[in-house]
């Protein structure tokens, strides 16, 4: 057996195109207006609870700055972005590995369990004994699949332009345009923290091994 299935593997390299797309054009768009702020409005200097800097060109895409070129490269990022979380849930709950591999139970969520997973990843062991992924493992993929990724395509929905008449209770659910755009430049950021980890992580943990793996599917018993 496979120790990741075609539809994770499909999933993870395209999602990786897709949100890098999505966080270069991100910058040249908050290039444009570098001030977040809470509520329905917001604009004037002074008003902002986070001035952002700005970023350098070649950091954002298209690699100067234009906020039209940059939101066509956005929104195109973002179907593919939606589309891409879609079939993966729906491959993850046909083929069982959210069940399987991802969803905790109620004793890995005792703080002895928990403590010993903190330990073992000081130690930099990350195998856990009859499990594909360790509690910490599964809390972080689940925050992300559950929480962050869905909440980008929320927020992003909430402040697109045009979208405010059919997704007005969307924006008054998340406490304003204003709330929406600074929550969406919350979770983006979070998100580039995750895969910081994932990457050092996949780095101590034999990225040789790890990548092919994520390739041709690894398999089950191995670590």
């Amino acid at each position: 057996m496979k120790r990741h299935a075609l539809s994770t593997r499909i999933w993870h390299w395209l999602n990786l195109v897709f949100v890098t797309v999505l966080f270069m054009s991100g910058l040249t768009i908050s290039n444009a207006h570098p001030r977040l702020y809470w509520g329905q409005w917001g604009f004037a200097e002074g008003q902002q609870w986070l001035s952002v800097p700005r970023f350098p060109d070649w950091m954002v895409i298209p690699g100067y700055y234009n906020l039209a070129q940059a939101r066509a490269w956005h929104i195109l990022a973002a179907w593919g972005f939606a589309l891409m979380l879609l079939f993966m849930w729906v491959a993850m709950l046909a083929n069982r590995h959210f069940r399987r591999d991802i969803a905790t139970s109620k004793r890995e969520w005792r703080p002895a369990n928990i403590w010993h997973d903190v330990v073992e990843h000081l130690k930099l062991n990350f195998d856990d004994v009859g499990s594909k992924y360790n509690f910490l493992q599964k809390l972080a993929y689940g925050v992300v699949l559950g929480i962050f990724l869905p909440m980008m395509i929320a927020t992003g929905i909430a402040i697109s332009p045009g979208m405010e008449p059919s997704f007005g209770w969307l924006v008054q659910l998340l406490g304003g345009r204003q709330s929406a755009r600074s929550l969406h430049f919350i979770f983006a950021w979070s998100i580039v923290g995750f895969f910081v980890i994932h990457i050092l992580l996949v780095l101590l943990s034999g990225p040789r091994r790890q990548i092919s793996a994520m390739i041709d599917g690894g398999h089950r018993d191995e670590a």
